[in-house]
């Protein structure tokens, strides 16, 4: 019977590449809380960027309380949310004092958060989303930032923050004022790799795919094929959740094989931008789809199953491929507690025309820091953005001190900006220190990765956490894939990176719960000229006016120097 989905809310996978971590070490940090940093601030950061304040100044937070933020602090019983490295190094270096007003589970931050951004009585520092970031400028209760930016952000955030152009400043822009700080996030981490059971595919004597066709072949001897040996009918070709787009185990890599970019704004022929999700190829994606889950390779209940209970069909090894970002090694880790045997290998996405495939990129930066209208001391957010980045990536970085001892401690600190490209630059890295047989003497973020592979193949450590970072960083890994992406010209970037538009900020909710609905009914068995009364309903609920607006922005980007 045909399962008609409505009103979905989005569940996003709860499964992250920090979670894995967090889970391999619990142990006490051995932190000195009478140690000051190895690094102060007189002298090493005389620049005005780095300065302390004399006497020392109270900032102001509220906190969000996650599980791997849980974990972290469970994992270091030295340390708490206010006390702790971070916290100390803030002090330290800088004379910020960080307290928080509140700090609370996810489950009842965010409606505490509009509660308290309605009353207007806001922290000194808050992190919003772009929707909260127009209404507390709208409503005169934030800080213009533009001049703050400019006198404070050191070289190395300047640069963090253009990495990927000018779209991640710019959607901190209201008005053409600078009125929140982006919290960066990384498009190019979220590149799709096709991660297949290759010891499935020497079972069944089948060769990694070249084409959407071997692809398909490959999910039909996955499903029909028996490749775990028991003799039943019990495996599925390729990995789905109730939310289409998860980052591992979703359908994104899947469309683009077939020309499909449904969540990504693309420049046409005539250089006006047009959204993915209403073209043609998205169709023939769909109907390719719903052919594949009729004939029982995708779960018949992948509707009802978010990140976490589809995870359990990987670990008990029913799932032969994934479509997922590098991360994803992680969590493909599960199936090898049944199956020790179990192995797992990135390939690059394919296209239906075997030519090389354009790998669509979200942009995706969408949390930002906003500054109380009174706050005397503007700048702590952009020197607390220095530092994190100063002691994480740059000439006085302490790597395993700051950002990962094996616990991801970067998410002890309350702002955590990463360059967008760092994981990248970790893999080209190690790869020139194996080419010149120098991997013993990797510093920071590339020798942690080496390390951990190193003592897995090594067999040094309990558990397996290393075989994740060798099915990534290794020769053979996503990172190899992505640095060939790169080098070919494949990576697909969003055509639109600024701050959402007005009917955006008002209907894309809607909008985006319209496709899911009407591409997870098509997929589950209804017509697929459902997908034409969707591109209509998607202009009349929003859609035109959102066009209208994003290629005014793109006509306003063409005239900016």
């Amino acid at each position: 019977m045909l399962i008609i989905v409505k009103n979905f809310s989005k569940v996003m996978l709860s499964a992250l590449l920090f979670g894995s971590t967090l889970a391999s070490c619990h142990q006490s940090s051995g932190i000195d809380h009478n140690r000051g940093p190895e690094t102060r601030g007189e002298g090493v950061y005389s620049d005005k960027s780095l300065r302390a304040y004399h006497p020392p100044i109270e900032v102001t937070f509220v906190r969000e309380i996650g599980d791997g933020l849980e974990d972290i602090l469970k994992a270091l019983p030295d340390e708490t949310l206010e006390d702790n490295r971070w916290s100390q190094l803030y002090e330290q270096v800088l004379g910020i004092q960080i307290k928080y007003k509140w700090a609370v589970r996810s489950e009842q931050y965010h409606k505490k958060l509009d509660i308290m951004l309605a009353s207007g009585d806001i922290p000194d520092i808050v992190k919003v989303n772009a929707q909260q970031l127009r209404q507390l400028s709208h409503a005169g209760l934030i800080q213009d930032l533009t001049q703050v930016y400019k006198e404070y952000a050191s070289p190395l955030t300047q640069q963090v923050h253009r990495q990927e152009g000018s779209g991640t400043l710019e959607s901190g822009m209201i008005d053409g004022k600078l009125m929140g700080i982006p919290e960066t996030d990384s498009s190019i981490e979220k590149a799709m790799f096709l991660w297949i059971r290759t010891d499935w595919l020497d079972r069944l004597e089948l060769l990694p795919p070249k084409t959407m066709d071997d692809v398909l072949a490959i999910s039909k001897a996955f499903t029909e094929g028996d490749p775990d040996g028991n003799g039943l009918q019990d495996t599925y070709g390729i990995a789905a959740t109730q939310y289409l787009w998860d980052p591992v185990m979703g359908l994104t890599g899947f469309m683009a094989g077939y020309g499909a970019y449904p969540n990504i704004w693309l420049e046409d022929e005539s250089g006006k931008l047009v959204y993915g999700g209403i073209q043609p190829e998205v169709k023939q994606a769909l109907k390719v789809l719903q052919d594949m889950y009729r004939h029982h390779e995708i779960d018949s209940e992948f509707i009802f199953k978010n990140g976490s209970k589809a995870k359990q069909l990987v670990a008990d090894g029913k799932i032969g491929m994934v479509y997922g970002e590098q991360w994803g090694a992680f969590l493909l880790q599960s199936s090898r507690g049944g199956d020790p045997d179990a192995e797992w290998q990135a390939f690059p996405i394919v296209t239906d025309s075997g030519i090389a495939p354009k790998v669509p990129l979200k942009f995706t930066t969408s949390s930002f820091y906003a500054v109380r209208k009174d706050f005397a001391y503007p700048e702590a957010i952009l020197k607390m953005f220095n530092l994190h980045l100063e002691k994480n990536w740059g000439k006085t970085a302490e790597y395993e001190t700051y950002y990962n001892n094996v616990m991801p401690v970067w998410g002890l600190s309350p702002v955590t900006p990463f360059p967008a490209d760092k994981n990248l630059k970790a893999y080209r890295q190690i790869t020139e220190a194996r080419r010149q047989g120098t991997t013993s003497q990797l510093q920071g973020e590339p020798g942690f990765i080496q390390g951990r592979i190193d003592r897995y193949l090594d067999k040094k450590e309990d558990g397996e956490s290393g075989w994740g970072w060798e099915k990534i960083y290794g020769p053979s890994g996503a990172m190899s894939i992505l640095d060939q992406y790169e080098d070919n010209h494949q990576l697909l970037f969003d055509a639109f990176a600024g701050a959402p538009t007005e009917t955006m900020i008002e209907k894309q909710t809607i909008l985006d719960n319209l496709q899911h609905d009407y591409f997870a009914n098509i997929i589950l068995g209804e017509s697929i000229e459902q997908f034409d009364r969707f591109v209509e309903e998607w202009y009349r609920l929003g859609g035109a006016d959102i066009t209208a607006e994003v290629n005014q922005w793109h006509e306003d980007k063409k005239s900016r120097p």
